[in-house]
């Protein structure tokens, strides 16, 4: 249930911080890597620093890897994995 009259004000600088720190990170790594390993052998977890952010890329790095996700969703599947 809304509040009526009331506000939230975020600190960005705390957000960023926060976005891109070490422990997001941590916390985003291994993440990553449950989704690659769920998806199949030929995926591959990266992690990255963004200009405001911390990211983690799952690709597909062999063709039998690409064929396994373009064919049978290997990696959409796998998404539940890093939850």
């Amino acid at each position: 249930m809304a509040v009526k009259g009331m506000r939230i004000k975020l600190n960005r600088d705390a957000v960023r911080k926060l976005l891109s720190s070490q422990e997001t990170a941590d916390n985003l790594t291994p993440r990553g890597e449950r989704i690659a390993t769920a998806a199949g052998e030929g995926f591959e977890a990266t992690t990255t620093r963004n200009r405001d952010r911390v990211v983690v890329f799952v690709t597909s790095r062999t063709t039998e890897a690409k064929r396994a996700e373009a064919e049978d969703r290997a990696l959409t599947r796998a998404i539940d994995a890093g939850r």
